[in-house]
């Protein structure tokens, strides 16, 4: 009968199933199969919500320049000056602050932002008003005239599907993060045809972890999008170019430099867009007046260059295949620059990837009049470096870049610009531009992973191994004094068998609450301590394991037993897990010679 209780306690998961003592590389499980299974219908739903944005867009921009109902794209550089380019983006602006205050103050900004909130604080949940209003305010900003793409609101809006889809069923948070991301790379993958980079935006961005779990799920979303778009969008590179450069070996150093000056470039604005953001926050006035102020200055802007309105996206073309001059470049790098950081900052709708591309592109084009080769090739890696270094992805803008032109032999130079890009913000900025907002909301986010130092250290490598212990066949009248009247008593002692078994765990408070109980007097600490479940560790579990095991008994000691005996062979306390996130900082920050150092 004895055995048998000790095996009824033993076998309690006070983990939870939290963690596992086997451990593999992943702890993914069988339930990944599921989250692949209803990923096909959230990369199907991202890919109709990027069409139905689209169209959606193209409606709003025609029927407000043109006066017509048609979805044919429209670029605002065709549109004849006139005080209606003012009037419309003032419009525009005071239609999306009455939908932002009334209807829901989560579709303003650029969408990014907002998806790693609802991932990080709000358990991944979006409401069904976010995926209707966001794509809706965020067509109404562009198609008056708004200097922003659509790659930000999509990403909100396929991530609100996949959300939205995750909540009819039975998932955690962490489940509901993957379809919520899965959402958004697909709408990504429709938009611009890029599966990889869309993939790579949500490691790098939004998954804040590299899992099979949410992986698989991600790229199952973003294959069935990009098999969608021939139908709805179009096939092929979205910038289709080929840049035939015989470069030599110095040319990597060239785009790094480009790289470099991307990065200042990003650095610049992105200070510059908080600083305005700030002088926002002091007017007088309600922040559902601010977008009507931005589209003011976005009117004014488009009477100087029309081209730095909407999209932008045969900019793009036009750098990357030389159909433009240097006069109408630098007209909107400067226009385009002025016109988005003022937008942007009055928390309009409207995303900031295409505005990256353009102002990163028409920089690197107009530095690339003065280095070998084609200057669309230096807009090119222009586009790449200021969206990487931007966004702190740097993966992503190489492969984006490659993935809009299908231009392959690009990808070193690609890779060098955007990665001397990320160093240099990195280094010049604690927070990036999509940070920077959440932050100022008091969350704190990190953005770099690592392997957690409790799943590398087992139980056996932190334990203390020489345990005071009490005998199960002492009295309890004698423990209490052990426990009471001592003054080097432990506040826990482990309870074990005459051949090292362990019974239980008795503390100081149990021996407060037994003085209290005279029937107790004629017992031994086997009677009181023998039936109750244990929470223990074996010397080979992890210390993550043991971590679960703590939180889930709400205990801090857990003794440490031979697996196959059960005989006590060492105790951790909570001391214990932070000697080892002492010794894991140290590793990090302490530095030393080994080799020709003198000893």
């Amino acid at each position: 009968m004895q055995d048998m209780n000790a095996h009824h306690r033993h076998a309690h998961d006070f983990s939870g199933g939290a963690s596992r003592k086997d451990n593999g590389d992943f702890t993914t499980d069988k339930r990944v199969l599921v989250l692949a299974a209803m990923a096909l219908v959230v990369g199907t739903g991202g890919a109709l919500s990027a069409w139905m944005l689209i169209n959606l867009i193209a409606l709003v921009t025609n029927a407000v320049w043109l006066f017509k109902i048609s979805v044919e794209p429209l670029s605002l550089g065709t549109v004849a000056r006139s005080p209606w380019m003012v009037a419309a983006p003032i419009i525009g602006g005071i239609v999306i602050g009455l939908m932002a205050r009334y209807g829901s103050e989560k579709i303003r900004g650029h969408g990014i932002p907002e998806a790693i909130e609802a991932i990080l604080i709000g358990g991944s949940r979006m409401s069904p008003k976010v995926a209707v209003l966001k794509p809706l305010s965020s067509a109404i900003s562009i198609g008056t005239g708004g200097p922003f793409g659509a790659e930000g609101p999509i990403i909100m809006t396929g991530g609100a599907i996949g959300s939205l889809f995750a909540q009819f069923f039975h998932l955690s948070a962490a489940e509901r993060k993957t379809l919520l991301v899965a959402g958004a790379a697909a709408g990504m993958t429709a938009i611009f045809g890029s599966p990889i980079a869309a993939v790579m935006l949500a490691v790098e961005l939004l998954l804040f972890e590299w899992k099979p779990r949410s992986f698989i799920p991600v790229v199952i979303a973003s294959c069935v999008s990009i098999t969608w778009r021939p139908f709805l969008i179009g096939s092929g590179p979205l910038f289709p170019a080929h840049f035939d450069m015989q470069l030599s070996w110095w040319s990597i150093l060239l785009a790094a430099g480009l790289g470099i000056v991307s990065g200042l470039q990003s650095g610049l604005l992105t200070t510059l867009l908080y600083r305005i953001e700030d002088a926002f926050e002091k007017l007088p006035v309600h922040w559902m007046w601010w977008p009507a102020l931005g589209g003011l200055v976005v009117g004014l802007g488009g009477l100087i260059e029309p081209r730095a309105l909407g999209v932008g996206y045969d900019i793009i073309a036009d750098l990357l295949n030389n159909h433009i001059v240097a006069g109408a470049v630098l007209a909107i790098l400067l226009v385009k620059a002025g016109i988005w950081l003022v937008a942007l900052s009055s928390g309009t709708s409207g995303g900031v990837l295409a505005p990256l591309l353009i102002l990163g592109g028409t920089l690197g084009w107009l530095i690339g009049l003065v280095l070998p080769g084609d200057p669309g090739f230096w807009a090119l890696l222009g586009m790449a470096a200021m969206m990487g270094g931007t966004m702190r992805a740097p993966l992503t803008g190489t492969f984006f870049a490659i993935e809009l032109t299908g231009d392959m032999h690009a990808l070193v130079p690609l890779l060098a610009a955007t990665v001397a890009a990320y160093a240099v913000t990195v280094l010049l900025l604690k927070r990036s531009i999509l940070t920077e907002k959440i932050a100022r909301r008091g969350q704190h986010i990190t953005r770099e992973y690592g392997i957690d130092p409790f799943e590398l250290t087992r139980a056996a490598d932190i334990m203390i191994a020489k345990v005071d212990t009490l005998p199960a066949a002492m009295p309890v009248t004698e423990a209490l004094a052990q426990l009471t009247e001592r003054p080097d008593a432990h506040r826990y002692y482990p309870v074990i068998e005459t051949d090292g078994r362990l019974v239980g765990m008795i503390s100081r408070a149990d021996a407060l609450r037994w003085q209290k109980d005279p029937d107790l007097a004629g017992q031994t600490l086997y009677d009181l301590a023998s039936d109750t479940s244990i929470p223990l560790a074996h010397p080979e579990d992890t210390v993550g394991r043991v971590a679960d095991i703590m939180i889930q008994a709400d205990t801090g000691r857990i003794p440490v037993v031979d697996e196959r005996t059960s005989v006590l062979v060492g105790l951790i306390a909570r001391k214990d897990l932070l000697r080892l996130r002492s010794a894991a900082n140290r590793s990090e920050f302490e530095r030393g010679a080994y080799l020709g150092a003198k000893r």
